[in-house]
């Protein structure tokens, strides 16, 4: 794949990418009963997490992130609720936060702040969505937030346009952490 040339490269240690999904893996564990009480006999979204946390940890990035990674968003698709189906995306980008690119592009927030985002969403969903629920969830998430993550956040321009509600709180997320880079 050719990168364009406005693309710089960022940098990033093994260390960074743990503190980053470690943040995801704690995000998308606040959720991860909304799926379980919808889906109790499917595991998918909680390997998905525990997998993260291994890497974080100390663990290997290789297959089973991203074996675990697929199976949850697969159980995001079979889930019949909104809710449980944005908890099983938390964990799929819990897993996938290992994945971050090292290349300055706006998108790359979503490997970031992505199961902050879906975890949001499905406590707002939970709640009726009650967008006060979610914009909560958010602040909270920000609090959560080691000055590691937010130091990883800096690189990157801020988070892409779109996405819908869950666009909505990775943004406010973004913003909230970085203090919207001085824009």
């Amino acid at each position: 794949m050719t990168r364009k040339a406005d693309e710089t490269e960022i940098e990033l240690t093994r260390q960074d990418l743990r503190e980053v999904t470690g943040f995801a893996a704690a995000c998308a564990q606040t959720v991860l009963a909304v799926f379980e009480e919808e889906r109790p006999d499917d595991p998918r979204p909680r390997r998905a997490i525990e997998t993260a946390r291994e890497f974080a940890d100390g663990g290997e990035r290789g297959k089973a992130l991203r074996d675990t990674a697929w199976a949850a968003l697969k159980a995001a698709g079979e889930a019949d609720g909104p809710a449980a189906r944005e908890a099983a995306r938390a964990a799929t980008a819990a897993a996938g936060a290992a994945y971050l690119h090292p290349l300055a592009k706006a998108t790359q927030v979503k490997h970031i702040l992505g199961s902050a985002a879906h975890a949001a969403r499905a406590a707002e969903l939970v709640a009726g969505d009650d967008r006060g629920v979610g914009e909560d969830h958010v602040r909270r998430a920000a609090d959560r937030a080691a000055p590691a993550v937010v130091d990883v956040l800096r690189r990157y321009p801020p988070a892409p346009a779109g996405g819908g509600r869950t666009g909505e709180l990775l943004r406010l997320l973004d913003v909230l952490l970085t203090g919207g880079r001085g824009e």
